[in-house]
Parts: C-alpha cells; sequence; structure tokens
C-alpha cells in the first residue's frame, strides 16, 4: 500500500505488516498497539494454533508415549494433551520444529527436519493468506479499525510475489532494520541460547554442505544441534536482510530500531510512520 504521509493519517481504517527478524521489536510494538486498540494479528500464533497445531500435539504425543506411566494414561484416555500457546509463549511451534543432527542430542534426521521445515513453510503461507480474513473479523465481530499484521521473521523466506502483493494491496508493508549494535545483539543471543529456525531448503542444503566438510562429519546425524544453529545463525541473519531490503523497496518502507525502541505509545509510532513515508516516498 504506497500512500502520502497526510493520505496514511486519515486513513479510517490503518493497517500495518511488520517486517524483520525474530527479536527485532515486532511484537514489542504490538503489544503496544494492542494496549491502544489495535487487533494484533501474530503471524506465529496463528501457525501454531492453526496450521500445525495437530502435528505439534502428534509430535508431544510420540515424545509421552515413550514414557510407560504417560502411554498407559494416553491409551486409557486417562490424560490428554493440548497446546496452550499465547502470544508471549510460541514454544511449542519452535520445539515442532527442532534442530537437526545427533539424535541422542536432541537431534533430528535431516528426512525429518525436512519434512517439519516444508509444513512450517506452507503453515506460514497460510497464515499470511489470511491477514484479510482476519482485518475484516477486527472490523466486523471487535470493532477495531486498526490492524497489525506481526509477521514471523522468515517472511522474506516465500518466493510468492502473489502473497507478497496481496498483503501489500491489504496492508503497509514496514522493515524493521536492525542497526549494527541490534545486529550484534541479535546473534550474541542466538549463540547463547540457539533457537530452531526455518531455513530455505536450497539455503540448508548449501549450508550444511559447508558445515559438515568445515568439520570433517560424514553423517547428519554426528552434528551437534546447538553447535550447527549456533555456526549458521549469522549467516542466515546476513542472508536475509538483502531480501528484507527488495521487499521493503518495492513495498513499503523501512523503520530503524533505534527509533523503534524510543516508542511508547500509539501516536509515537504514527508519526514515525509518517516520517518514514515522507522520507522514502
Amino acid at each position: 500500500m504506497r500512500l502520502n504521509a497526510e493520505e496514511f493519517g486519515k486513513l479510517e481504517h490503518k493497517s500495518i505488516t511488520l517486517l524483520g527478524m525474530s527479536g527485532v521489536g515486532k511484537t514489542f510494538l504490538s503489544n503496544i498497539l494492542r494496549q491502544s486498540g489495535w487487533f494484533h494479528y501474530s503471524g506465529d500464533y496463528r501457525i501454531g494454533t492453526r496450521y500445525l497445531s495437530e502435528p505439534i500435539l502428534d509430535n508431544i504425543k510420540i515424545q509421552a508415549m515413550q514414557v510407560p506411566f504417560l502411554r498407559d494414561l494416553l491409551r486409557s484416555d486417562s490424560i490428554y494433551i493440548n497446546n496452550n500457546m499465547t502470544f508471549e509463549n510460541l514454544d511449542a511451534v519452535s520445539t515442532f520444529l527442532g534442530k537437526i543432527g545427533d539424535p541422542e542430542l536432541g537431534g533430528l534426521s535431516l528426512e525429518e527436519f525436512k519434512r517439519r521445515q516444508n509444513l512450517f513453510y506452507h503453515a506460514e503461507h497460510a497464515a499470511m493468506s489470511d491477514v484479510p480474513e482476519f482485518m475484516s473479523k477486527a472490523r466486523q465481530i471487535y470493532g477495531l479499525n486498526n490492524f497489525i499484521n506481526d509477521a514471523g521473521g522468515s517472511l522474506c523466506e516465500i518466493d510468492d510475489d502473489a502473497l507478497l502483493d496481496m498483503l501489500a494491496d491489504n496492508t503497509i508493508i514496514l522493515y524493521i532494520q536492525a542497526n549494527k549494535d541490534d545486529e550484534k545483539r541479535l546473534i550474541d543471543r542466538a549463540t547463547a541460547s540457539p533457537k530452531p529456525m526455518y531455513y530455505r531448503a536450497e539455503y540448508l542444503d548449501e549450508q550444511l554442505a559447508i558445515y559438515m566438510e568445515e568439520n570433517q562429519l560424514e553423517y547428519v546425524a554426528m552434528i551437534d544441534p546447538d553447535a550447527f544453529v549456533r555456526w549458521v545463525f549469522s549467516r542466515l541473519f546476513y542472508s536475509r536482510i538483502p531480501r528484507y531490503e527488495a521487499i521493503a523497496e518495492k513495498y513499503g518502507y523501512t523503520i530503524k530500531t533505534e527509533d523503534l525502541y524510543q516508542i511508547k505509545t500509539e501516536s509515537d509510532f504514527l508519526e514515525l510512520v509518517k516520517k518514514a513515508i515522507t522520507e522514502q516516498t
């Protein structure tokens, strides 16, 4: 959605898609806006509660069935397992994605890892395709005029111009660009606590081959799952930046993390968007 600052200010129904790496501030900003009456649509929450809910539960049940005490209770329907995801706690999605490598260290086989990656890709695509429907629900059911799409960090990995066209037609795409200090913070955090990530299939194959050659590993099952995530994160981070920038240049606008972190109110945010539109139009 391309428009000038005055047109944005006059919009009766404001709708924004936030684009950027996980941890850059998308949910921080969304929470501020939600407190001001915006409808907060979390792509990852939609993925976990709708499109990956059954695979996530199946995975948990598989783990539970390995414990004799729980297995007997599940078989007799004495207990049940359910997801309890919130916008702030989406660990079940991360746990399902998992990490590749040595099964003794909690790693997944290459086949199983790629299966889950593929499921996540289609789930994220479906969740973003639902944005127009939820914009309508926000107004018709909840009476909320403004809509914030808190998209996952891997949105830039979806090579589908039709999907991006749809998001651009319905929302203003706002890329949150990390400065050098924030880039280092995100990389340091990933190194200290490596989390499961989504990788494009061809990118995963390329990086796995490099990692295994550098570490003289013959089989994927020899990989330390956390060590691989630590090694690949900065590479993934910097591979995504040009993809984010290309989307922002074609469809939207860019704001910087140092400006984002100064936001305390809805008015602060709206002024920042107007400034970005004015400077980048």
